[in-house]
Order: structure tokens, then sequence, then C-alpha cells
């Protein structure tokens, strides 16, 4: 595995020995002479191991020794005679290994592979830490015969663990949830699993996330930054929308995936890297091949093992309900002080939905319904959002819960048809003070009819 050294000796003839060995063997060589270079080298690089030649004891030596143990230095030793017994017992508390010179070439190239694996096994569990959740089975997509054979499918993938896989589905899908569960279930499983999206407006800056780059290159950045690609190196690298990767960036990538060696912007120096590459995208790349919009070799590249991940409206009833369950429990254990039932009328709800925007809009209506029925023992269909819970439910939240009305007083009999009629006439006619034409025109009648219900009905003094 190439790793990143950095070489420090105030003899430029030894130095430059020593990087060239190193360099044929595939590494990335750093060197400076004793000093301030050195430490500025250091803090810009940031190298697996730092191999330190100290040709004689005194200050300037200590110096050097002390200033890269305070900065973390994983150092390989490399000393002249000279040195007494209590300061090589007191150096190698700080230093990964002592070697005296002269020394084979042989034995400090497996000295030097020996920390530089340690180093990143260091770094490797710093990672596990950090990310500090279980490990997803393939269970977890679903319980039927559907879901459960795409999950058998996964754990051959998963042991197959250098094959590409081209994850296709639309948005919400889970496909970095199914990434992630490739990787957990690998031989990969204890290396990094790193995520990135290819869709980005500036190729430039894109280019430099995924390749890294070097200082003073195309971006002109200060420092070495690494790309993606190395800091997965020995794990799994989930591209997502790869579809949607720039032109001017696909021959790039193909070369990534085909020789496994990435170039940073601004320098021709070629970097190995062993990563598992798991690719994701919501689009039809077969159409952009045909529009010319994506390089027909890097879809057959990608297209090795292809996975479809069925939309959520597409998935059996069981499986609707038990993503849900498997949500409401994962937000229970985020969100102290929310409800501990998820109520039947609710998940009924929840599982009869379409769900355009699939797991990933049930996850957050979830979040939603739990922050409302915050107080609460349960969340309701009143807690989801009106499309999912139905208008009735919503107008249920929504209307304020008032006293009931006042009882109507005892009513007579009721009345009979002659005297609705003569009433709303006598009400019209007052409206309009007694003018019969205006309010036969509001009542639809004729003149002639309001004359003679008047005289029916002994309306004739309301003028």
């Amino acid at each position: 595995m190439a790793g990143t050294f950095l070489f420090v000796d105030d003899d430029p003839t030894a130095l430059h020995a020593l990087a060239d060995r190193f360099e044929r063997l595939g590494h990335e060589v750093f060197h400076a002479p004793s000093g301030k270079d050195a430490l500025e080298t250091f803090d810009r690089t940031r190298p697996d191991v730092v191999i330190l030649t100290l040709h004689f004891p005194g200050p300037a030596s200590a110096l050097a020794y002390e200033e890269f143990r305070r900065r973390g230095a994983a150092l390989v030793l490399l000393i002249g005679h000279g040195f007494a017994e209590p300061d090589v017992r007191a150096m190698q508390l700080g230093a990964e290994h002592i070697l005296t010179k002269p020394m084979e070439m042989a034995h400090l190239e497996a000295v030097a592979g020996r920390v530089m694996e340690k180093v990143r096994g260091c770094r490797r569990c710093g990672f596990l830490r950090a990310r500090a959740g279980p490990a997803e089975s393939p269970d977890a997509l679903g319980v039927s015969p559907e879901m459960q054979e795409l999950a058998a499918q996964l754990r051959q993938l998963a042991a197959a663990e250098k094959s590409t896989v081209l994850l296709t589905g639309e948005p919400g899908t889970g496909k970095g949830l199914v990434a992630r569960i490739i990787h957990q279930a690998s031989p990969r499983a204890l290396a990094p699993f790193v995520e990135a999206g290819c869709a980005a407006p500036d190729a430039a800056a894109l280019a430099a996330e995924l390749f890294g780059s070097e200082r003073g290159g195309d971006t002109g950045s200060s420092v070495r930054v690494p790309g993606v690609f190395e800091l997965a190196d020995g794990g799994t690298l989930f591209l997502d929308e790869v579809s949607l990767l720039p032109p001017a960036l696909q021959p790039d990538l193909l070369e990534a995936l085909e020789t496994r060696v990435v170039h940073r912007v601004g320098s021709a120096h070629a970097i190995r890297v062993n990563v598992r590459p798991i690719l994701a995208t919501s689009y039809d790349i077969g159409a952009a091949v045909r529009r010319g919009q994506f390089r027909e070799d890097l879809f057959f590249r990608l297209n090795v093992v292809p996975v479809h991940l069925p939309p959520l409206r597409e998935r059996s009833r069981e499986d609707r309900e038990a993503l849900a369950r498997r949500f409401f429990a994962e937000l229970l254990a985020e969100m102290p002080g929310s409800p501990a039932e998820l109520g039947g009328d609710a998940l009924e709800r929840l599982v009869g939905y379409g769900w355009p925007g699939n797991a990933r809009e049930m996850r957050n209506v979830l979040e939603r319904a739990m922050m409302l029925a915050r107080g609460g023992s349960v969340v309701g269909p009143q807690h989801l959002p009106p499309e999912v819970a139905g208008r009735s439910a919503w107008a249920a939240q929504r209307s304020p819960v008032t006293a009931p009305p006042p009882p109507e007083p005892p009513r007579g009999p009721p009345l009979s048809l002659e005297e609705v009629e003569r009433r709303h006439i006598e009400r019209t006619l007052l409206r309009h003070s007694g003018n019969r034409t205006r309010a036969a025109q509001e009542l639809g009648i004729s003149r002639a009819t309001i004359i003679n219900k008047i005289k029916v009905y002994g309306l004739g003094e309301v003028r």
C-alpha cells in the first residue's frame, strides 16, 4: 500500500538517495533539510511517517525531535554514532522506531512500512469511533420476499469487495443506506466509508474534492489537500449522482476507476489508491449517453453490477410498515420527550400514502409529527401533514376547541307553507319600501303575481 513519507536530513546526498528509493516503491515522498523547512513541510503535507536523521547529539537534534513529537508525528529516527544509551532510551518513548546508521535499506523499508500500517490503523479506529453508530444489516431493507432477495444480493456483493456497484432508483429510495450496508458487510468494514456528490456547478472545485489539490496548483491552494479517493484508501468510496458529473471530469473518473491511480489538481504525481467504488444515480444514464452528455465507456465501466432500488409506493405494505416503525424507533432515540407510541391510525395513514419523496420523505414526515406531538403520549393522524393524514384529520387538528353552542329556545308548532311565503314577501316589500315592481324582480315573479299575493295575504298596508 502506498504511503506518504517525509525525510529530514541535512545531508543532501543521503536525503535524495532515500527519497528516490521510496518513490520507486510507489510512495509519495517529501524531503527537507533539518530545521524550519522540515516543520513547515510537515504542517503542510501531514505525511504518514517522518523519517528523521539525527547525525550528532545536542540541542539542535533534541529540538527537532521534540517539535515533531509535539505535532503528533509518527517518527522513525535514524541516529549516528555518539548518542548515549540514556538518550536513546528517552527517544524510544516517543519514536515508533530507532535505527542506527549505517543500516540495510531493506530493513528501513520494512520498518517504515510497519509504522505506516500502524498509523493508518489508528486513523481507521478513530474514524470508527467518530462514526459511533450500529452497523446496518441488509435485513433493514424490508421483510417481503422481494426485499429479502435484495438483501441476499447485497451480501454477495459485499463479499466481492473489489467489484464496482451502480445503484439506481428515484431520489430518496435509500441508495446511501444500501452503499453503507454493502461496506459494513464487506471485508473493508473497518476501513473508511467516504461519501461525495458529483453534481456541482464548479468543475474545478469538484475535481479538487474528488482527486485532491497540490499546494500552489491550479486551485491556488496554500496547502496540500487530499481528495476523497485518498481519504477512502483501503475502504469504500460512495459517489452519489454520478450521471451529473461534468463532462470535463469524466475521463479522470474513468482513469481512476480503471487504474486505481489519481492525480491531484496541480500535480503530475501518480497516487495509488485501494478503494471499492459504489456509485449511484437517480437519473437514466443510458439516456444521457444517447444525448452525448455522458461517456459511453465510463457508463460501461460503472455498470458492472447494477442494483435497482424500487420506489416506496411499489414496495409491499409490510415493507412500508416495517420502515415506518424503524424510522420511529430511530427518531425516538434522537428526540427525547417525544411520544413513545406511534398510534395505529397514524401508522395506517403512513402505510397507505403514496410517498412521492420515498423513504426520505417518510422519515421527514415522522420527525415533524413527533415534534408536534411532544408532551403527548401518542403520535396520531392529527400530527401528520394533510396530504398524509387526510383532510378530516387535519381539520380536526386545526379547528380550535370551543364550547358547544347554547341550546335553542323551544319552538312552537311548525309554520305552514303559506305562512312562510307570506312572511318572505312581507320582508321583501319592506326592504324595498313597498315598491312592488322591485320586490317582484327580487322574488322572481311578475308584478301582477305580487299584487295578487298582497291581496290574498292582506299586505296592502305595506308601502
